[in-house]
């Protein structure tokens, strides 16, 4: 108590308090924080889209690592701020609360409300420069890590041109992840352009060797989102648009509407709130819903279609639906500081107006479309009966809710389903294993017989007559369907473990689809999780290790061989070790890329001069032997043989004295070995299943699972070259 007093008392301002709990302001420091980053200083670009002054953003990851965002809105102010007496720029970049998107003058509507955007990243950054191109003249500051260390200065002119160039480096002493992810800023720039018609979002790569480049423009906005959803899938009525504004207390609200139904069994629905996607919905879905449900009830009865008997529901009339609901609101209330679910009560009456009396008009217009709707609505809810009635009858028997367990399945003793783990597993051979091996306080074993049944072609009740699948939700005990429950859940680590062959990789995708489709919250709480079992025992001198895969074992190879064994350059010249190592790292990507290649049905020498070039494997060959004159070789030194014999008289010296085996599967290692290599808590290598960017997976199910055949042909003719662990 005496050493408890006022001076203990801390008060972190501005910056600091940014820098020391980044988590609160951006979510994580790992990579979902880390391009945050990006998404806020790009929002505030969009922001001036909404507002109708800018047309242009463009995005380029530097060679340095850093990330430039430019748009032509109309560049951050750069007068004097009357009450802080230094330029707006640097008020709006170091002051946390600062902006100019409270009092609803300059933007009618933003995704950015709280003034902390831009400020965050600034203060979260290694260094910041800003240029703004205003009243004809090119202005610049610079910042490191929230402080001025270039004050604001007139740099060039820019006649009539306006707009704001912001480019940053991450701190990464702050972050854990220390690059930027092309894939994952794709989506998400992608996204912006189909939310934002008439937009152009030009994104550019040029770190490292491999180069991208993508233009996104949209003139068709949220129906060209629709139809790129449903690219895998097989449309049953075209994309059905609708659009209105109605006066709120706090605004015009606006609401967007683009909704088309497939023959899929599953529901897309992506909603927004002024371009913030609302992963958890709120009241704009819940207005779309009702309306869905209230006009196809009204139509289908007014036409007969819809009997009283029927007792449809709204899950049935979503079947096959994919939606993307976008709303423009003036003040959004969201739930949460994360942003994810909208919470203006009356946004929900404005969407359902606005669905209703738009919905109707093309029903009534194109009664045919109607009419298909309906009958596939009619089947799902015909489907969704058995499916009760299946579970009713399953039930009786004490199945399916947990008081009769299926045969198979080898319970834990632990009844705190946060220490439990159920194990998947393919075979009874490796069933067997790990049953025998495994811990059986903790560890329950379930194995699965053959192929589990795709999920993606059948309907529930199809689904739930079907042996695999029930048992799969009497073990996991949350239920299905109607009366899901996550709280039942007996396990909260549920671990797939396969064969390390296109076997194994088939059923893990089996099951990955049928977790992702009917059991997603099981992925979103992260209870879903790949076990890595490997590949080869190596055993040299009594001592005996395991290798996850052939490139750790290729690199534990080269070590070894390199331990006395000196490499030259052309020129006669010793490699130090390091030098060494790295070239043999790139000479077995060459020769793996080589392999690949002409297992393909392709020839190296051919891709490499470009005479007959196939997309990414010409672009892959050609980066990896480019990098050869970093050593003063080229690539004729491995097509005559020199780099090839060189390399495998390292590997060679390298395997002196090991002894290599390879496991062909799971069912080939013994208990202690199984459970030693794949279970054991303390030793166990097993990867977390994330669902980090839901479009990206349903399109990804979609195209592997779905009926198109066409669409997954050119995805694996377009990616043939690029499949790495394959077995043959």
């Amino acid at each position: 108590m005496e050493n408890y007093n006022a001076e203990n008392i801390q008060v972190l301002e501005g910056m600091e308090a940014v820098r020391k709990r980044p988590a609160m302001y951006i979510g994580d420091t790992g990579e979902r924080g880390y391009h945050h980053l990006v998404y806020e200083v790009v929002d505030n670009s969009i922001d001036e889209a909404l507002a109708g002054f800018c047309t242009q953003v463009d995005v380029v990851i530097n060679p340095d690592g850093s990330l430039t965002v430019q748009d032509n809105g109309r560049g951050i102010p750069v007068d004097m701020h009357p009450t802080q007496h230094k330029p707006a720029i640097e008020v709006v970049l170091t002051i946390l609360h600062a902006g100019g998107k409270f009092d609803g003058s300059n933007y009618k509507v933003s995704g950015g409300l709280h003034g902390v955007g831009v400020s965050c990243v600034n203060a979260l950054s290694e260094w910041m420069k800003v240029e703004v191109r205003r009243g004809g003249k090119i202005h610049a500051i610079e910042f490191s890590r929230g402080h001025v260390t270039r004050p604001l200065e007139v740099i060039g002119e820019c006649g009539e041109e306006t707009g704001t160039k912001v480019t940053f480096y991450p701190d990464h002493t702050i972050f854990s992840c220390h690059q930027f992810k092309w894939d994952i800023l794709t989506n998400r720039l992608r996204e912006l352009a189909f939310l934002n018609k008439g937009v152009s979002i030009h994104f550019r790569d040029d770190e490292g060797d491999s180069k991208h480049e993508e233009t996104f423009r949209y003139d068709g906005g949220i129906d060209e989102f629709v139809e790129y959803l449903n690219q895998n899938k097989k449309a049953l009525s075209p994309v059905i648009h609708f659009e209105g504004a109605k006066e709120g207390t706090t605004g015009m609200v606006q609401a967007e509407v683009s909704m088309q139904y497939t023959d899929s069994y599953s529901t897309l629905e992506q909603t927004y709130c002024n371009n913030i996607h609302t992963i958890e919905g709120g009241t704009h879905l819940s207005g779309f819903r009702r309306a869905l449900t209230s006009t196809i009830n009204k139509y289908g009865a007014d036409n007969k279609l819809i009997k009283e008997k029927d007792n449809l529901t709204g899950d049935d009339m979503r079947e096959g639906l994919t939606v993307v609901v976008s709303v423009k609101v003036p003040q959004p209330q969201f739930e949460g500081q994360t942003k994810t679910k909208l919470g203006n009560g009356e946004v929900e009456g404005i969407v359902a107006s606005i669905v209703s009396d738009r919905l109707m008009t093309f029903f009534e217009e194109n009664p045919s479309v109607a009419k298909t709707v309906i009958e596939k609505t009619l089947l799902a809810a015909r489907a969704r009966e058995a499916a009760r009635a299946a579970r009713e009858s399953t039930r009786r028997k004490g199945v399916m809710d947990g008081l009769s367990l299926p045969g198979k399945l080898r319970d834990c003793s632990e009844r705190d389903p946060s220490k439990t783990e159920l194990y998947l597993v393919e075979g009874d051979s490796a069933g067997g294993s790990a049953q025998t091996g495994r811990d059986r306080a903790t560890q329950a074993i379930l194995p699965l017989r053959g192929k589990v049944l795709n999920v993606e072609k059948a309907r529930m009740d199809r689904m739930l007559a079907n042996a695999e699948i029930r048992t799969l939700i009497t073990a996991i005990g949350c239920g299905f369907g109607e009366e899901w429950d996550i709280s039942k859940a007996r396990y909260h680590k549920i671990v797939i473990m396969t064969d390390a062959d296109v076997d194994g990789a088939h059923i893990r995708t089996l099951l990955l689809t049928f977790f992702y489709r009917k059991m997603p919250e099981l992925i979103e709480r992260g209870y879903v999780y790949l076990a890595q079992p490997p590949l080869y025992k190596v055993e040299r001198k009594k001592k005996i290790e395991y290798v996850l895969t052939d490139g750790e074992l290729t690199q534990k190879l080269l070590t070894l061989g390199l331990d006395d064994f000196e490499v030259k350059t052309k020129d006669g010249e010793v490699m130090d070790k390091e030098r060494a190592r790295s070239l043999m790292t790139l000479l077995a990507e060459i020769e793996a890329t080589c392999k690949m290649v002409e297992e393909r049905g392709f020839v190296p020498q051919e891709l490499l001069s470009g005479e007959s070039a196939q997309g990414s494997g010409a672009s892959m060959l050609k980066k990896e032997f480019s990098s050869l004159s970093a050593y003063g070789y080229v690539p004729e030194d491995w097509f005559s043989g020199t780099l090839v014999k060189l390399l495998d008289d390292v590997r060679a010296h390298g395997k002196t004295g090991l002894s290599i085996y390879r496991f062909k599967g799971l069912g080939e290692m013994d208990a202690d070995e199984l459970f030693d290599t794949t279970m054991n808590p303390e030793k166990r290598h097993m990867l977390r299943v994330k669902l980090s960017d839901a479009v990206a997976a349903d399109r990804m199910f979609s195209l592997l699972m779905g009926d198109e055949v066409e669409p997954r042909r050119k995805f694996i003719e377009d990616n043939a070259l690029n499949v790495r662990n394959l077995d043959f």
